[in-house]
Order: structure tokens, then C-alpha cells, then sequence
């Protein structure tokens, strides 16, 4: 590499010159005696998320930032740009540098060791000439590692380097990202990003005076906006005391997140309101705990103390002149407890926790209360007084940030959101006759009539002049001929919520009537709600949840599966409710796990090697990796927690070798999978199933079918684990391709693609050592959320694709394993042909 002109400003002194120590209390900069081969990697969120990485040389931290962070994968090289040199006590910061200061932002120690140069190279002249080469003794980056300066371009600012990973043990080509994508808190507290902003040591100015050393403090910022969970429409309350109810507020949505000195309104789509209602949010930050974000209704009283819609709509419009009403907030969740995400928690334990958090606190912020069971009685009393129904909560559930039916709204009459496209001119009164409505239905606008009841005057003046500004040639929908007559034609961008007591058979509101425009949502959001079936508690086992095994589960609402709008919480819930089913095949196995931490549908990755960052559940077992003597920590898992902790990790599927974990060398199953080609339709695959199944029966092998959650069938035999690794390899290769050779406008045993036209590819390459195959029950990283799933040989016929379950079947895959068809579905002990 050729020698670049160092610039200036890499020393000690450029970084005393770059502070303000009058108003940082980061240590000044000096040369300090230290052991001479420390190093760290702060994890350093400050204009731009980054990795500082720090080798200690000659008494300071030589320092390079590096975007991306560092990758395991020896082929990939990471940009790392070299920046001045920090002091050795630097090196143990972790905490928060106030905004406005050098590199202001949240920090993070997330590596340290010892770094120990190539033997044969000086690093003090390496350095200077372009190159360093190192191992690094880490508690994550470990193994060796080279560093080299980029030829610099004619007034090019920075110098800039690459590090790589050198080849070794501690490679990992498959799994690159591992450390970036996994290691996610520090090693010096175990908190993680968001935990350190929301209550972190801050260097700061000496407000006392006092000098040297670095002053504590703890800082609870507003909590940042978060999804709420939506209700769905059911038709009556569900019975039981698994279930708690509350009154359903007339109001507007909010997110009430309270910092130190202030407060933030956020509405149900994230846009900050607390201009609208400024006496809540001076309210919440004069009298609530910093660091809390809870959800409730902002609703505003009438002279009756009833909560009135329609006077709250005039409140927020705002106006000279305009009267304000007493408003209220009642707060009915709490989200965030101090700096402490507690989604994870059951309804009960937040509502209790809301309750310690609102004990004194004055008007106008109010606990919501509930009751417990009794939700026809208090649907009932409310209906009576004139409200607008209630909201069921399940006890148990935790927080999701989408629409469940572990909320459910049970209306007193119907009423709900829908979009106006245009108004009948009047020769009445001013403004308009009546609004013509539509709702969102299979990807466009449906009509659904016209509404002119329900508008005062100062309603139909504001109303028509904001749609004289949206006007339109033609209707964004179809409109029966009956409705063109004297008609004008709007943009699809308001949203009134209207009351009615039904449609008609053709699909048209009767009896609607005008409450308000609905600043707080979206013409996109509005689709028809359809009451649901409440839920019985008689006759039916409560499901297990992610929240039965006490993890604390980070991120639940985080959307992994968005086609369909499934989030990590939802696909751990699953993996609790299935999880015995799930630990018939995968416990005591090798597995290889399919990650994907931004997503099913970003970049996912194989891991099978232990990284240091699975929980205490994950276990690890040595295993000698091909003809070598070098043993590498593969994963496996016996209970469920540790299943659960691999989903903590992002992972969504769960692939096993053919063998347990003892005896390893000894398989305990065949597996064929069977992979079609592009376009071969399922009943193909279907009856190429059953032909295997026939051939391998008269070899004397039961066998078990596979729904793959793909497009194939795996066809499973059981084997008694007396046949090592060579010989089930060989006869799994024999078999397919004899079977190939006899029906080969059916079968194909040649990997190639270009070989599969028209036929099914029998993959016999899953029998040999260290090969794996998906495990019954894993979901899979694909549209839909599908899983795989036993099914037996009398089913399969009227099966009609391989992802016919999907992680929203839990309940139904329990209930067809305890059923006559799958009892033993893959187990027994069988010995492996000779032929």
C-alpha cells in the first residue's frame, strides 16, 4: 500500500481544541501511563450512528470511526475513518454528551480488551506507513484483524481506512453481521441504547464549580413516540374474569410522554398535538414522573361534565373567540414507566403500575379505571346514560402496537370513520344538502351514501370552505346515477365519524348522522369494521404467551412480517403456545437459525456457531467441523425459554441436523425434501409425496409427511440411531438417484436448476453430517407468516399448498396434534435398509 500524507489534527491536542472544557466535563487530554494494549468500540449515536473503535498506543487511544461497525466476514471490508487521538480514561465512558457539545449524543461501551500487534511488525512504524495488523482478545471482536489507510484524492478531508477480519476460528463468512445485528447492549452495564438515553451519567458543565472528575446525573428525555394498540369491533362483550373493561371515551387518541421540564402530546399517528392541548401537557410535566409514556383519550366536558365529541373538534380548530372547554385526560395504559418499557407486561400488572404512577395527581389528568369481568352489566349502565360503548382488555395480554383482538370496542350504537368525497348543493341553507361517504374496501373507495343530519352552522361554513380548496372534476369513486344530480366532487382527504343504525343489503348507511371530522386519522386508515364473535372462556385452554415465560422481550411491536402486519411479538406468542410441539423435534438437536433483525422481507442470515450473544437458555456443544480438529460451539436448546431467547435474537426459523445432540454421530431421521420447480403445481408434489412414500414402505420405513411452509412436502422416516453419518448419506443419495433413473419425468436427484424443468428436485443432501432441515412447527421467513407443519398421509390429499398454517394457527395446531391423525407423527425406531 503506498504511503499517504497524514493530515493534521490526528493528535492529542486537536481533540483538547475541539472542546469546550468550561462546558465538557470529558476528560482533558493527555498522555496517560496506561498497561499499553487496552482497547474498546463505543457504540456512538451522535450525528449518525457509528462504531468508535480505540487501540492503545503510547499512552492515548488511537481512534477511527467506523459506520457500519465491524463484520465477521473476511471478504467484506468496513470504511473506518481515522479521527483524533482520546485519552485512556476516555475509554470507560458510557452515558450521554449533551446535545450541542462535540459529538453530542448517546454512547455506549461496547467492546473492550486487549489488542496484541503481529509479532514481527512494530505498530508505531505500521501505523505511520498505512497498515496495522492485530489480534484482538475482546469480549465480542476476537481473532485477527488488519487495518489499512486508503490512497488519499487531491483535497479529500480525513483519512480514511479499511479494517477487515483476518481468516481464522474466529471468522465467520456466513454470519458477517452477527456482532452488529446482535450485540445490542453494553458490556460494561448490559443496557442497551434506549435505556442508557432514558437514564444515562452525562458529561456535563460544573454547574458548582467544583474541578477535574465528571459530574453524574440522570436524565429521563420524553420517551419517543410508540404505535398504539387498536381495538377490534366485536358485537358483545366477552364474559369471564379474564377479561377487564372500560369505558369507551369520546374523545381524541394520545400519547402523553413526559420529560424532564416537559411534556409531549403525540396523536395516534405520531404527529406531535401539544399545541391543541397545552393545559395537559403542562398538566403531565408539572405533575407526572419524568421518563413515562401513557396512553389515553384527551376528551372535552360539556356543562353536564359528559365528554362531548363535537365541542372537543371545535377546541382543537381553535379560533379567536372560541371559548375553551374544561378538558380531561384519562390515562387507561401506561407504556413506558420511567425510562422502563413495560409492553411486555399484562394488562392488569400496567394498569396497576399506572395506577402507582397517577396516585395525587390533580385535574385534568385522570386514571381510567375498569372492572373486572361484569362487561354486559357495564355496557349496559353506559348505553343507559348516553356513551359511546366500552373497550374489553384481555388481563394477560401484553401491549402490541397494531390492532388485536385482545382489545375489543363493544359500541352502544354503530358508529365509526368514513370518508367524505363531495357534498349536494342545497337551496336551503348555506353550505351544502348532505356529504357523500365512502370507505376503504379491497384496495379502493365503495360508496356508502350520503349523510345531512348532524350540522350546526358554524359546521357547515368551516366545513364547505375546506372543501371548496379540495374540489374535483370527477368523483374518486363510483356513485350510483341517483347521487350525480347537483353533486360536487372532493380529493378523498376527510374523514368524518358518523353515527347509523345499519346498512341496507345493498350496502348503503340508514339513519346516519354527522358527529365530527376526525383530524386525528388518515382517509387511507378508514375500512369498514365488522363486528367479531366476543371470545368464550368455556371449553377452551388459554394459550401460552411469550409473557408466561418472564422474558423480556425488546422491540415486541416491531413489525417483522409486513405484508400482514405480524410483529416479533406475535411470532414469540406463537413459538410459547406451540412450544412443546416444537421441542418433540428441535430439543437436544444442532440447529442452525435463520435470523432476520430488520424483518422477514431485509437481510436475514444463517447462524449456527455460538457468537457470545444468545441468552443463558441457548446452549452450546462442541462440535469437530469436517475432516480437522477444530471444534466450534454449535447451539441447541432444551426447554422453551431457550427457544424464546433465540426469537429475542430476531430469529424466525429453526433448523436441526439429523441427529440429536447424543448420539451426534448417529442420525435419528431420513428426510427427502422435496423442492418443485417454478410453476409445478401442488398436486404434483402432492402425489410425488405418496410415490415416495410407497417405495420407501416396501424398503420397510414408515414415513411421515411435511408441510414445508414453502412449496414442497418433506417426507420424514424415523431411524433408530444404529447407522452413522456415511451410511444414511449413502443411502439417501442411492435411493434418490435410482428413483430418478426409474421416473425421471417425475424426480430429479441433480441440484442444478437447469435440471429441474418440469420435475421435482428429491434433495437427499440433508442426510449428511452437519446438513440440516426445518424443524415441524418453525415458521418461516416468507410472505404470509407460514410454518411448517406435520400432516398426515390421510390429509394430505385435501391439502391445497404447503403454507397452509401460518403463526395466527396456534390454537388449531394444538388441537390437530392431540387428534387421532398426528399422534406419533414422526417418532419410533426404525433401522436403515441395507439396499
Amino acid at each position: 500500500m503506498a504511503r499517504a500524507a497524514r493530515p493534521k489534527g490526528l493528535d492529542i491536542e486537536t481533540y483538547n481544541a475541539k472542546r469546550d472544557f468550561k462546558k465538557t466535563k470529558e476528560p482533558k487530554g493527555r498522555k496517560l501511563k496506561g498497561k499499553g494494549d487496552s482497547f474498546v468500540v463505543q457504540k456512538h449515536d451522535a450525528s449518525r450512528l457509528h462504531y468508535d473503535f480505540r487501540l492503545e498506543l503510547d499512552g492515548v487511544l488511537k481512534s477511527w470511526a467506523v459506520p457500519k461497525g465491524p463484520s465477521l466476514d473476511p471478504a467484506v471490508n468496513r470504511l473506518a475513518m481515522r479521527t483524533e487521538d482520546h485519552p485512556l480514561d476516555y475509554g470507560s465512558f458510557e452515558g450521554i454528551i449533551p446535545a450541542g457539545e462535540y459529538g453530542g449524543g448517546t454512547v455506549m461501551l461496547w467492546d473492550r480488551g486487549r489488542w496484541v500487534p503481529h509479532p514481527d511488525k512494530d505498530p508505531r512504524k505500521t501505523l505511520e506507513e498505512g497498515h496495522l495488523h492485530f489480534t484482538l482478545e475482546g469480549e465480542r471482536m476476537r481473532g485477527e484483524w488488519v487495518m489499512f489507510r486508503m490512497k488519499g484524492k487531491p483535497g479529500e478531508k480525513g483519512e480514511a481506512w479499511m479494517l477487515k477480519k483476518v481468516t481464522d476460528d474466529a471468522a465467520a463468512p456466513d454470519e458477517g453481521e452477527a456482532l452488529v445485528e446482535g450485540c445490542l447492549t453494553s458490556v460494561a452495564s448490559g443496557r442497551s441504547m434506549a435505556e442508557i438515553a432514558a437514564g444515562a451519567d452525562v458529561w456535563e458543565s460544573n454547574k458548582g464549580g467544583n474541578k477535574g472528575g465528571r459530574t453524574k446525573r440522570k436524565v429521563a428525555p420524553p420517551p419517543e413516540f410508540l404505535d398504539p394498540q387498536l381495538a377490534t369491533l366485536a358485537d358483545t362483550p366477552p364474559t369471564g374474569s379474564g377479561w377487564i373493561h372500560e369505558y369507551k371515551y369520546d374523545g381524541y387518541r394520545l400519547l402523553l410522554s413526559v420529560g424532564e421540564g416537559g411534556a409531549v402530546a403525540w396523536t395516534r399517528n405520531g404527529k406531535d398535538w401539544s399545541d391543541y392541548f397545552p393545559e395537559l401537557t403542562e398538566a403531565a410535566a408539572a405533575s407526572l414522573p419524568a421518563g413515562c409514556l401513557i396512553d389515553g383519550e384527551a376528551v372535552a366536558l360539556d356543562e353536564q361534565g359528559k365528554p362531548s365529541f363535537g365541542l372537543l373538534q371545535s377546541t382543537v380548530k381553535g379560533g379567536k373567540g372560541v371559548e375553551r372547554p374544561d378538558l380531561a385526560f384519562y390515562a387507561f395504559d401506561l407504556l413506558v414507566d420511567r425510562g422502563e418499557d413495560i409492553r411486555g407486561l399484562g394488562n392488569l400488572e400496567r394498569k396497576a403500575r399506572l395506577a402507582a404512577v397517577m396516585k395525587g395527581v390533580p385535574g385534568p389528568l385522570v386514571y381510567g379505571d375498569h372492572v373486572v369481568g361484569k362487561g354486559e352489566k357495564l355496557l349496559e349502565t353506559i348505553c343507559a346514560e348516553g356513551g359511546e360503548g366500552i373497550i374489553s382488555k384481555k388481563a394477560d395480554a401484553p401491549y402490541r402496537g397494531v390492532r388485536t383482538k385482545c382489545w375489543l370496542k363493544v359500541k352502544c350504537i354503530a358508529r365509526q370513520e368514513f370518508v367524505i368525497v363531495g357534498w349536494q348543493a342545497s337551496d336551503r341553507r348555506r353550505g351544502f344538502r348532505s356529504l357523500h361517504l365512502g370507505v376503504n374496501e379491497g384496495g379502493t373507495l365503495r360508496y356508502v351514501g350520503k349523510v345531512g343530519t348532524g350540522f350546526d352552522t358554524a359546521t357547515l361554513e368551516s366545513l364547505s370552505e375546506r372543501m371548496a380548496g379540495l374540489k374535483v372534476a370527477k368523483p374518486a369513486l363510483d356513485v350510483p346515477r341517483t347521487a350525480l344530480r347537483g353533486s360536487s366532487w372532493i380529493k378523498p382527504e376527510l374523514v368524518a365519524e358518523i353515527a347509523y343504525t345499519e346498512f341496507t343489503n345493498d350496502g348503503i348507511l340508514r339513519h346516519p348522522s354527522f358527529l365530527g371530522l376526525r383530524e386525528d386519522k388518515k382517509a387511507k386508515q378508514v375500512v369498514l369494521e365488522t363486528p367479531v364473535a366476543a371470545p368464550k372462556t368455556k371449553g377452551k385452554a388459554k394459550l401460552r404467551t411469550a409473557a408466561d415465560f418472564k422474558l423480556r422481550l425488546t422491540s415486541p411491536d416491531k413489525v417483522i412480517f409486513p405484508e400482514d402486519g405480524l410483529t416479533k411479538g406475535d411470532l414469540a406468542d406463537y413459538y410459547a403456545a406451540v412450544a412443546d410441539l416444537l421441542l418433540i423435534d428441535l430439543a437436544k438437536r444442532p440447529m442452525t437459525l435463520i435470523r432476520c433483525p430488520a424483518g422477514r422481507a431485509k437481510k436475514c442470515f444463517f447462524q449456527k456457531h455460538d457468537t457470545g450473544s444468545m441468552g443463558e437458555h441457548v446452549l452450546r456443544i462442541p462440535v469437530t467441523e469436517g475432516a480437522g480438529t477444530t471444534e466450534e460451539d454449535y447451539l441447541y436448546v432444551e426447554e422453551a425459554v431457550g427457544a424464546l431467547e433465540c426469537v429475542q435474537m430476531n430469529t424466525i426459523e429453526f433448523h436441526g441436523w439429523g441427529s440429536r445432540i447424543d448420539p451426534l454421530e448417529k442420525p435419528d431421521r431420513l428426510v427427502f425434501d422435496l423442492d418443485p420447480d417454478e410453476g409445478l403445481g401442488f398436486d404434483k408434489v402432492k402425489a410425488a409425496a405418496v410415490r415416495l412414500r410407497e417405495m420407501l414402505t416396501d424398503l420397510g420405513l414408515e414415513t411421515f409427511p411435511l408441510l414445508s411452509g414453502g412449496k414442497g412436502i418433506h417426507v420424514v422416516a424415523p431411524l433408530d440411531q444404529e447407522a452413522d453419518w456415511a451410511a444414511v448419506k449413502s443411502f439417501a443419495e442411492r435411493f434418490s438417484r435410482a428413483i430418478a433413473e426409474a421416473e425421471p419425468e417425475t424426480f430429479t436427484a441433480n441440484i442444478r436448476k437447469n435440471q429441474r424443468k418440469g420435475r421435482i428436485f428429491l434433495d437427499w443432501l440433508r442426510n449428511q453430517r452437519g446438513a440440516t432441515a426445518v424443524m415441524p412447527y418453525s415458521a418461516r421467513a416468507r410472505d404470509g407468516a407460514p410454518v411448517a407443519a406435520p400432516v398426515s398421509w390421510e390429509e394430505l390429499d385435501a391439502v391445497e399448498a404447503a403454507n397452509l398454517y401460518t403463526i395466527r394457527d396456534a390454537a388449531v395446531l394444538l388441537e390437530r396434534a392431540g387428534g387421532k391423525g398426528l399422534k406419533g407423527w414422526g417418532q419410533g425406531r426404525q433401522t436403515l435398509p441395507d439396499a
